[in-house]
């Protein structure tokens, strides 16, 4: 597990051989373009087929497509892009402007249909409408206003007050009907609702180049990043530049490149007040960890990559609070059902893996704690030789969640101790991982009662308070130092709350656990108080209620699977966050 170490490199060159660079450094797939600050023209324009994949589901909504032209002579992707995304575009305008029209005829209804007088004839008074509940007309009778009721119905009387000023005094908010009389928004509406059928015809039209724009909506992307690409560069008087970030294993291949093409290359390391993305590699198998990492936070480029531990504890996690061997097998059934349709697809391939893991984590943790569908397998039996844990054991099962969450904590906060250059800077996260080892020892003291470890676990707990104290500032005057080391050990409430948050892996898991116990002795309750046609509701007792178990175990699973690892592992783990670290490059490398 690492972060790719980076070079910063700057490409200059005439203009004329910026599109050939460019379309070569999309096929090679390595560079992070860091774009200029806004001093070229046109930067923030949106190139072609940046809006394939919305063109393309605008097609797929329509409820009956076009029998699927394949003559690719005729088939032009960018225009047929273009077109598309204008249909949807002034399809929704009207759809919007339709909305409100139904609305302002509906509004004006009550009112009747009529036309307004010059103002000049009102003698600049003006006519202000207004739906009055029933229960609030008492409220204008004594008004000093002009007003008359021009309708009732069960709910409102409909008043028309003249006023040269809106009054101030009404009980309700003045209903809006506008200027134009009903009778010419009706006729507006019917052009409207004419003009979006002419538009869904010509949407119905467009359906039949569905299939080859589908096929063609990778070329459409890399297009449209060619054309984002370029108007990150930087032009002037025929020059232009490029920047960007490279992993350092490919710096020498660039170099080449550019020494047979004729563009200069300046490569330097990265500087202290430099901001570089964030280049995780792992192998293909783990590669589902960076997914998860990601999910939340992007770990800073000079941290380190937890993406391995985290695949590893995620499916840890799972497999506990799902906390059942016949659930586990359920889900393999799944994945095997799915395992080739999933590897059709780079996303697919790298989550298969982590599918895998979980299955595999939850089938042995389920066979440790003996539930197979929240049934526990005989005594004698093979299954029962395999059952080692006791879900029932409270303190037992409690120990043991602690127990990995302080594993979980102690590993964070030395890793970050790890990726200082300068180990002063990395002592303070020493000391948090010795104070909770301390806290680690004493448990298992309690627990077996070896009487070497509680005086282990005071030693610990001391040099790791000392290490804080001195170094959560190293660098600070020996007043502010100590005065920010004490300020540090106020962290000592947030060790613990966190190392017990780990106690939900077995809280979630005896619900699981004791819900699927239920379920089964409901089952067997109606099978023998209704002999014979009984065992049909069992049976649906069965389906429905380990169903639902299951569906509410792969939630808790998920959300708290991630949750201890994105709040609480990195809480003590990773204390810098990045950016992602996004190749230009052709859609599929």
């Amino acid at each position: 597990m690492s972060i790719v170490q980076l070079d910063k490199v700057t490409f200059v060159g005439m203009t004329e051989d910026r599109e050939r660079l460019l379309q070569d450094l999309q096929e090679s797939g390595c560079l992070h373009i860091e774009p200029f600050a806004a001093e070229s023209e046109n930067q923030n324009a949106a190139g072609p087929g940046a809006g394939a994949r919305e063109a393309l589901q605008f097609l797929r909504d329509y409820p009956q497509r076009r029998r699927q032209s394949r003559d690719t002579k005729r088939f032009d992707a960018l225009a047929v892009e273009r077109q598309v995304l204008d249909v949807r575009q002034h399809l929704q305008a009207l759809s919007d402007e339709r909305d409100f029209l139904i609305k302002r005829i509906q509004d004006m209804r009550p009112w009747g249909d009529f036309e307004f007088s010059p103002l000049s004839e009102m003698g600049g008074l003006r006519l202000w409408f207004y739906a009055i509940p029933h229960r609030d007309r008492v409220l204008i009778r004594d008004l000093p206003l002009s007003h008359e009721i021009v309708k009732k119905d069960s709910r409102y009387y409909y008043v028309v007050v003249i006023s040269e000023n809106e009054p101030e005094s009404m009980p309700v908010n003045r209903t809006h009907i506008g200027s134009q009389p009903r009778h010419q928004l009706e006729a507006h509406l019917e052009e409207v609702e004419l003009a979006i059928e002419d538009l869904q015809a010509e949407r119905a039209y467009l359906t039949r180049w569905y299939s080859l724009l589908r096929d063609n909506v990778a070329t459409l992307e890399d297009k449209a990043a060619l054309d984002a690409a370029q108007n990150q560069s930087y032009t002037r008087t025929g020059m232009f530049a490029l920047r960007g970030w490279v992993p350092h294993t490919r710096l020498a291949e660039l170099e080449s490149y550019t020494r047979q093409h004729g563009v200069h290359i300046d490569a330097r390391d990265v500087q202290p007040d430099d901001n570089p993305p964030t280049f995780l590699d792992n192998p293909p198998w783990l590669a589902a960890g960076e997914d998860l990492v990601n999910f939340y936070m992007t770990p800073g480029y000079r941290t380190w990559d937890p993406s391995q531990i985290v695949f590893i504890s995620f499916a840890l996690f799972f497999a506990m609070i799902l906390a059942d061997a016949g659930y586990a097998l359920l889900l393999g059934a799944v994945l095997l059902s799915f395992w080739r349709k999933m590897g059709a697809s780079p996303g697919g391939r790298r989550f298969r893996p982590l599918c895998l893991a979980i299955v595999v984590f939850s089938l042995l943790y389920g066979m440790l704690i003996g539930s197979y569908f929240g049934v526990t397998p005989p005594e004698g039996s093979l299954l029962a030789s395999l059952h080692l844990l006791d879900m029932s054991d409270t303190n037992l099962m409690m120990a043991i969640s602690v127990f990995i969450g302080c594993i979980h904590v102690i590993l964070g906060a030395a890793l970050d101790a790890a990726r200082h250059k300068n180990r002063v800077e990395g002592l303070e996260s020493v000391g948090w991982a010795s104070i909770v080892a301390g806290g680690l020892a004493f448990l298992l003291s309690t627990a077996f009662a070896p009487s070497v470890l509680k005086p282990l676990s005071v030693v610990l707990a001391g040099v790791g308070v000392l290490l804080v104290l001195l170094f959560a500032a190293p660098f600070e005057k020996p007043l502010s130092r100590m005065l920010k080391g004490l300020l540090g050990l106020t962290k000592l409430s947030g060790a613990f709350g966190d190392v017990l948050s780990y106690l939900r892996l077995f809280a979630l898991g005896l619900a699981s656990g004791s819900l699927a116990a239920e379920f089964n002795n409901m089952a067997m309750g109606i099978h023998d108080a209704m002999p014979g046609v009984g065992i049909f509701f069992a049976f649906l007792v069965l389906l429905l209620g380990h169903a639902v178990n299951l569906l509410l175990g792969l939630a808790s699973a998920l959300i708290h699977g991630l949750r201890l690892n994105v709040i609480e592992f990195f809480n003590w783990g990773l204390k810098e966050e990045g950016s992602l670290f996004k190749p230009f490059r052709r859609r599929g490398l």
